[in-house]
């Protein structure tokens, strides 16, 4: 194996590398990706040169081997960072539970069952989704379950490189930052993130530390979603009228989104096709942001062929949304994230 003298001067970035190439019992798929970059100083470098930071945010990095990427061992390590968290801050007799969700992206299944195992090994309860889930339905099942925390493997809108690890805690929401600080420390004192144990699926399931999560969750969501209507007579005479085009962008919004809008009384719906399909790949879209025009080609291709008084999209975990509506001029006008709320807020005050 040779260097380019003078790229790597920090010899810790050697070790780490080495320690992770050296290491018997690691991960086919990654030996695999390190071999391919072992006379590479500079990749070596990007990779191994810091550990993948966790902040309010929680993880979030390009997919790959290494210290500075997402892959299953940096989820173990953020995993039995937060069980850490959760058995010191929680007394003994209480019971822990963590619900986890997961997005389309690559590995994003796999990591949600490795961090469910790291947690059943620590003697708290872990609830996954079975299938791709959108944040705001984590979020509901947290509370729903009266669980501890809740975790999310996404990388929300970021490109198709990349995953993601997001916590959430017992009220639903994101992290504070009081919370995110402690879970740092308690991530930063693990130092042998190769070595973290973890439950067999067979005996989590056998001990009832590992549960699969049904539709149930998400039939409660929408019943209570559609429940928060303002005006239910409206739509329920109207509805049927408005024409809406809808992107999942090849996410996790379509099953809930379509649900929710035809089960509330909008029937005149149409969902772009060719991104109705969980692709990791996000194949039609270069970047699957919601806020930005690029990300709505094909939506706006179908808007304007039935004309379309609306047309809307989600990100890849389903808790961004883009909406195009037509100015006075009929012209069909991406709206921005202040001018959505100022409208909805503007709505609220004339309903209410």
């Amino acid at each position: 194996m040779t260097y380019k003298k003078g790229v790597i001067e920090d010899m810790t970035v050697m070790d780490k590398f080495l320690k992770w190439y050296n290491y018997p019992q690691l991960n086919e798929e990654l030996k695999k990706d390190l071999e391919n970059i072992k006379n590479n100083p500079e990749e070596i470098a990007e990779r191994f040169y810091k550990d993948l930071e966790f902040g309010t945010g929680g993880l979030r990095g390009i997919l790959g081997a290494g210290t500075n990427r997402m892959n299953i061992y940096t989820v173990s390590k953020a995993s039995q960072g937060l069980a850490n968290y959760i058995n010191k801050t929680l007394p003994a007799t209480k019971e822990k539970k963590v619900v986890i969700a997961f997005d389309s992206r690559h590995k994003s299944r796999e990591f949600a069952i490795q961090a469910g195992l790291v947690l059943a090994k620590n003697n708290i309860k872990a609830y996954v989704f079975q299938d791709i889930t959108p944040t705001p339905l984590l979020s509901y099942a947290v509370c729903q379950l009266q669980a501890t925390a809740g975790i999310v493997i996404t990388a929300s809108h970021n490109p198709k490189e990349y995953n993601g690890y997001k916590v959430y805690w017992s009220h639903g929401g994101q992290i504070t930052d009081f919370c995110a600080t402690e879970i740092i420390n308690e991530v930063n004192n693990i130092t042998e993130e190769l070595r973290i144990e973890a439950l067999a699926l067979d005996d989590a399931l056998e001990l009832e530390l590992f549960t699969w999560l049904e539709d149930d969750i998400l039939n409660s969501y929408l019943n209570r979603t559609k429940g928060l209507m303002l005006n239910p007579h409206l739509v329920a005479t109207e509805g049927h009228s408005l024409k809406i085009v809808y992107t999942p962008l090849h996410g996790t919004g379509c099953i809930p989104v379509t649900r929710l809008l035809k089960e509330s009384g909008f029937t005149n719906l149409q969902v772009v096709k060719e991104q109705s399909i969980a692709d990791p790949d996000f194949s039609t879209v270069v970047y699957p942001n919601p806020e930005e025009e690029a990300a709505f080609e094909l939506a706006l291709d179908l808007g304007e062929k039935i004309n379309a008084d609306i047309i809307m999209g989600t990100d890849p975990d389903a808790d961004r949304i883009g909406v195009i509506a037509k100015d006075a001029d009929g012209k069909y006008v991406l709206l921005t994230g202040n001018q959505l709320g100022a409208l909805l807020i503007d709505y609220l005050i004339e309903t209410k």
